[in-house]
């Protein structure tokens, strides 16, 4: 019997590449004050136009029910099971994930469950699951499987500027940069995700400033410890993450993906947000 990985919607992987390493996807939920929605079912262009109607919504993690059906899915045919899920700090995503283990084991006393906590989101989460899928392609054991993501979590990096820091402060996301609320100077942030929350790792003064600092900051890595997989991240600025990929595969000389972020973190970072996702070649922490 092989290995099956699960992972929620915050890694914001591709449907073809979901479908390539056969990745299960979970969602998380939206929760306007009409209505509630699965992540999944919602595009970006949508969700920015209700929330500009309605308000910012919350968000939450999948349900009890809908995890164990999934989970119930995999160890049912003998295949082990590894679940891959974002931070721990930032949502009841991954504690969920073991309490339905705990169900499960009850019904398959033989079932081999393994649940991560990815420490982020989006593709450094990302990364982490693809990483897992590889192994498990490769007909790895589940706790190769395991391992395979658990090193590429120490590998990788997940740096964003967001437009404005009104988002993460409604929505309690914003972790170590709390600090920066109320300041009264023109400050950008370039933000990044460490022990599972988010965090400063330096201001400037200007947009352009920033974004040549995040890729600075890339570089340096990049010449430290090598380079895995690079993506450029973006919500709702396309034309933004374009002149970041251009930069970054100039410096680089290698193609650059761009990908959205979703409804679920887009709702705690903002429209006009961009950011970098990549891991290294050699470990970082």
């Amino acid at each position: 019997m092989g290995v099956q990985v699960i992972t929620d919607s915050t890694s914001y992987l591709s449907e073809e590449l979901r479908e390539e390493l056969d990745i299960r996807r979970i969602s998380l939920h939206l929760s306007f004050s009409d209505e509630i929605m699965k992540e999944v079912d919602i595009d970006n262009d949508t969700f920015y136009e209700m929330m500009d109607e309605k308000g910012i919504p919350t968000s939450s993690q999948p349900s009890v029910e809908e995890l164990y059906r999934d989970m119930v899915d995999v160890v049912k045919t003998g295949d082990s099971l590894c679940c891959v899920f974002l931070s721990s700090d930032m949502s009841g995503t991954f504690s969920t994930g073991q309490l339905v283990k705990k169900m499960v084991l009850k019904k398959y006393e033989d079932a081999k469950i393994e649940i991560i906590d990815s420490r982020s989101n989006c593709m450094q989460l990302g990364f982490a699951v693809i990483e897992a899928a590889r192994a498990a392609k490769a007909s790895k054991k589940l706790e190769q499987v395991k391992e395979a993501a658990l090193e590429n979590i120490k590998k990788s990096r997940f740096l964003f500027i967001p437009e404005t820091l009104e988002y993460l402060k409604r929505g309690g996301r914003i972790g170590g940069a709390s600090a920066l609320i109320g300041s009264i100077f023109k400050i950008i942030p370039i933000l990044t995700v460490e022990n599972g929350e988010t965090s400063v790792l330096t201001k400037v003064r200007t947009n352009k400033k920033a974004v040549l600092a995040m890729i600075d900051k890339m570089m340096k890595d990049v010449s430290q410890y090598g380079l895995g997989e690079i993506v450029v991240h973006h919500i709702n600025c396309l034309q933004k993450a374009k002149e970041l990929a251009a930069l970054i595969k100039e410096k680089l000389k290698t193609n650059v993906d761009i990908m959205d972020i979703g409804p679920v973190i887009g709702l705690h970072v903002g429209p006009g947000a961009i950011g970098i996702a990549y891991y290294t070649e050699k470990n970082m922490r």
